[in-house]
């Protein structure tokens, strides 16, 4: 139907994600390489499994809290963009827009690069490939991701169902075989050793924490498609609820494993956790078998970022505050096609000029902490202001429940800019770079407005 003055309707985002789609997507993109590349680091800063299972259990709760502050700006707010529509309506357009550039520029596109990466480390295991040809492999990974979700939400998600049942499989099926299989070691859960960290003990504890929140982030980006959800104010916090203690309880049963069979110094010493532990109780093939497992999750995590993040980018210029380009809707595919271009561009220039995992990833946690306390800010904000007050789920034993996730967010930003304050400039220094594109943008809006 043509709107008023014979312009033609603009397409819209096809509503066709459902609870299960929710579920998939929290969990597939939470579970990419953060089970497979924290624990080694994770077991250089502390001396026992015991004080790591203590880590990843209160990493678990305090992410759990953080999910239940979320379930109610999604369900106060459920359109499209999720963070960025939070912050700019409780704060305005420039906290909006600071948020929305981070998330291009470093926050997302960083593990877009950086899981092309880890893809390609493991699909090594198959197949031999000089430095050059793992990174075209690399870039070949993000650009037929990018197809995949540029001609269809529908299709991705499909994808996004398809590889976290299989690497939620295949992670329980190692966890069960670890458990029930006996392999002729020793158990070496008992076994200690002093860190290798030189942070001292608080310093180590915070730098553990940092990676044990690193394997735990994705939950807070279901709300970026909630103008594609069917019904987002029921399907946003069951999601969270759900997909959130599934994921607690899948982490701290495969570090139970790790631990169990490689012990201390052999997860501490280890390149590939997973791979070891599965070559020791399955032989050649659990080599095999776990580098797929890896592959298809690390994708899934990337073809999950596709499908939430870039809507950031569509929901911002949509609002003005944006390049104009990207407010753009397919009208055959209705998806945010020129949004998902720029995300693809951005994570393989990263890939290119970065180049490896490590580098790729680092600073990316204190980011989004920064960006989480603005959230839960937020909450307070809307709540008083009324926004979202019809319906819709709402935190318990409310203000205390998110004073104490901002309490959490604080402590670990003021500790880790102590005792690691030049690379938290660094981190500070990527933000700010958006700085001189607002005035600009804002410039250039009151010119057209006047």
């Amino acid at each position: 139907m043509p709107e008023p003055h014979g312009k033609p309707s603009r397409p819209t985002l096809r509503k066709s994600l459902g609870l299960f789609d929710g579920i998939t997507i929290l969990v597939g993109i939470t579970i990419g390489a953060g089970i497979f590349s924290a624990p080694q680091i994770i077991a250089g800063f502390t001396e026992s499994f015991t004080s790591i299972l203590w880590l990843w259990i209160a990493g678990g709760a305090f992410i759990f809290i953080g999910g239940l502050v979320y379930a109610e700006l999604g369900s106060r707010m459920p359109d499209t963009g999720g963070e960025y529509m939070y912050i700019s309506r409780a704060f305005g357009p420039f906290a909006g827009f600071m948020f929305g550039w981070s998330q291009l520029f470093i926050i997302r596109t960083s593990p877009l690069a950086g899981l092309a990466i880890v893809t390609v480390n493991y699909f090594t295991y198959f197949v031999e490939h000089t430095h050059t040809e793992r990174i075209a492999v690399a870039l070949f990974i993000i650009l037929i991701l990018a197809i995949l979700n540029y001609v269809g939400v529908h299709r991705a998600g499909f994808y996004q169902r398809l590889t976290t049942v299989l690497k939620v499989a295949g992670l329980m099926l190692l966890v069960v075989l670890g458990f029930t299989l006996d392999y002729g070691g020793d158990n070496l859960l008992g076994t200690s050793a002093a860190p290798t960290g030189t942070l001292g003990p608080i310093g180590n504890v915070i730098a553990a924490a940092f990676m044990v929140v690193f394997a735990y982030m994705g939950f807070e980006r279901v709300g970026y498609a909630a103008g594609e959800m069917r019904d987002p104010r029921r399907t946003i916090p069951l999601t969270m609820f759900v997909g959130i203690t599934a994921i607690v309880l899948i982490y701290v049963l495969a570090n139970l494993l790790y631990h169990q069979t490689l012990g201390m110094e052999g997860v501490r010493t280890s390149r590939i956790v997973a791979s070891d532990t599965a070559v020791l109780l399955l032989g050649p093939l659990g080599a095999g078998f776990i580098a797929i497992t890896v592959m298809i999750s690390t994708t899934g995590s990337m073809n999950g970022t596709f499908m939430t993040a870039t809507r950031v980018y569509y929901a911002m210029a949509r609002d003005g505050l944006f390049f104009k380009w990207l407010d753009y809707i397919h009208p055959v595919y209705r998806t945010p096609s020129r949004a998902i271009i720029a995300h693809a561009v951005w994570g393989t220039v990263i890939l290119l000029f970065r180049g490896t995992f490590e580098t790729i990833m680092a600073g990316m946690v204190f980011a989004v902490l920064i960006f989480f306390g603005a959230n839960t800010l937020a909450l307070f904000r809307l709540r008083r202001m009324g926004v979202g007050a019809d319906g819709g789920y709402r935190v318990p034993l409310y203000p205390w429940t998110p004073a104490l996730f901002l309490a959490g967010i604080v402590v670990l930003v003021v500790l880790r800019a102590t005792f690691e304050w030049y690379n938290s400039l660094i981190d500070l220094a990527f933000i700010v770079t958006g700085l001189p594109f607002w005035l600009i943008w804002r410039k250039t809006k009151g010119k057209r407005s006047g």
